[in-house]
């Protein structure tokens, strides 16, 4: 097989990169050498636990404020089973295939880190799944952070043939899709559904997703405000290196020598070719707004490098062979880092629609009012206002950090709670809003820079405008362009094609 369509799961060095691309089906997935030694390994420590009858936390024990209570060894393997089912309360919209994907790839690479207990059957039937495209329909409604319990046991029980799967585009009971895909139904021994639904995987795994979605978001919004800039005729003494390195807060120079490699080969990077001495802050502190970006999903990434590649199981098996019970499940900082970067994406939306209202300002823009292209009756891009500040308002209450409050749960033992699915479902929310918007931008700008007419931009974004113009032409009579829009989100934005062409 290409090595550049696999991806070997160490539990060591998941990137949320190769993560997204296994979820959206770029990849298959294989388990390294070791990983069979780990997971047996932990095993044998769980078997010994069971012949010893010792009171361990979901093994030998009941869960959550039943935790006191020895359970016979003779159902500790229906108990596993009865764990998922108590627990696979879910509801809700399901989450997208690549979403649900996304969990079953973090929930896998956690059990490669070892420490879970779980048999290789286990690993093994998670392994059959991802490389089938067969995947449990699991509802977004259940967790609040403090493992993803609920959520999770829907997975780990479709995988013993009770729920549904998705297979093949049709949504089916679950052991109708197993059959179909010729996988068989997982039989689960002692500690194998707990190993399954108590973890964060469910947190991680659309963590992860927002991650690389909103970094493609990022460098979107810098095409589209790399063309405003042309559009506007703005000065770009703002990006040069003496002035991002006199105060070198954490991103911005990474944004500005972006956005300056977006503008080669445009007049505007040499001297004397600014319109204007000071522009709208929404233009002259780009790099600036743009950066709080990166610097935030600097942030997400490394708590997400260890929460994909760290053990969340509770009680945890260590090497010495012990069963310690822990609060890794637990995904406060996770739920932090999702929540500021929302935060700065909606910093760099208010300025997205600043600088389209500044396009359509002759006062500011010296271009025709509405960038109209009409008679003087000709409403232009005016009207397309609204729905962008529809959009930033979306986004605004998307961006609200999810709430910490305490819990009732479990008759006060589990009484405190993250959100992070919560943290993690909005910003995915928040990247679709926010995508729309740059679309009008780019609309936007396109059409600014044809009016502007300079005699010479940067070479990628002239490719840029070739492409918007062949989903979108001129508007030089008012028409709809909601489906205009759609299209170029769709096309180009979405799966990333924008970017390359901007490289290009």
């Amino acid at each position: 097989m290409d090595p550049d369509k696999l991806v070997t799961l160490t539990g060591k060095d998941l990137a949320p990169r190769q993560l997204h691309r296994i979820a959206k089906g770029e990849a298959k997935v294989a388990l390294a050498p070791e990983v069979k030694a780990v997971l047996l390994r932990d095993r044998a420590v769980v078997d010994r636990h069971v012949e010893a009858g010792e009171p361990v936390y979901g093994l030998t024990t009941g869960l959550g404020s039943k935790s006191t209570e020895a359970l016979p060894r003779e159902e500790l393997a229906a108990f596993s089973l009865q764990t998922l089912r108590g627990r696979a309360q879910a509801l809700g919209d399901p989450l997208t295939v690549s979403m649900a994907r996304a969990v079953l790839v973090a929930r896998l690479n956690g059990l490669c880190v070892g420490g879970s207990g779980a048999s290789l059957a286990v690993a093994e039937s998670l392994l059959a799944c991802l490389n089938k495209a067969i995947t449990p329909v699991i509802p977004q409604t259940g967790s609040v952070g403090a493992s993803d319990l609920c959520v999770q046991a829907v997975m780990g029980l479709a995988l013993t043939g009770e729920g549904e799967m998705f297979f093949e585009g049709d949504r089916l009971p679950a052991m109708e899709a197993l059959e179909r895909a010729g996988i068989e139904p997982l039989k689960l021994g002692p500690k194998d559904g707990l190993a399954l639904c108590s973890s964060s995987a469910f947190s991680a795994g659309l963590a992860a997703m927002g991650q690389v979605s909103a970094l493609r978001a990022l460098r979107s919004t810098q095409v589209a405000a790399a063309m405003t800039m042309e559009g506007f005729r703005a000065n770009a003494s703002p990006l040069r290196v003496e002035a991002l390195e006199a105060r070198p807060q954490p991103g911005q120079i990474a944004a500005g020598e972006e956005l300056r490699t977006l503008l080669n080969g445009s007049l505007l990077l040499e001297p004397g070719n600014a319109r204007r001495l000071q522009d709208p802050l929404s233009i002259r502190c780009v790099a600036q707004t743009h950066g709080a970006v990166y610097a935030t999903l600097d942030f997400l990434a490394a708590t997400l490098d260890a929460e994909l590649n760290g053990a969340s199981d509770n009680p945890l098996l260590t090497e010495a062979g012990e069963m310690v019970s822990n609060g890794n499940f637990q995904t406060p900082l996770l739920g932090i880092a999702l929540d500021s970067v929302a935060r700065a994406l909606a910093g760099l939306a208010t300025a997205s629609l600043a600088r389209i209202a500044r396009l359509l300002s002759p006062e500011l823009s010296g271009l025709p009012r509405f960038l109209s292209l009409g008679s003087s009756g000709s409403a232009g891009f005016a009207p397309v206002i609204k729905p962008a500040e529809a959009l930033l308002s979306e986004i605004l209450h998307l961006a609200n950090p999810a709430p910490l409050v305490n819990s009732a749960s479990a008759e006060g033992v589990e009484d405190i709670l993250t959100h992070t699915p919560l943290s993690a479902l909005k910003l995915m929310q928040l990247l679709d809003k926010l995508d729309h918007l740059i679309a009008i931008e780019l609309l936007v700008s396109v059409q600014a820079v044809e009016l502007a007419k300079p005699q010479r931009i940067a070479t990628g974004l002239v490719d840029v405008m070739f492409q918007i113009r062949g989903f979108s032409p001129p508007l030089e009579t008012d028409r709809p362009l909601g489906r205009e829009i759609e299209t170029i989100v769709r096309e180009m934005i979405a799966p990333g094609h924008l970017l390359e062409v901007a490289a290009s």
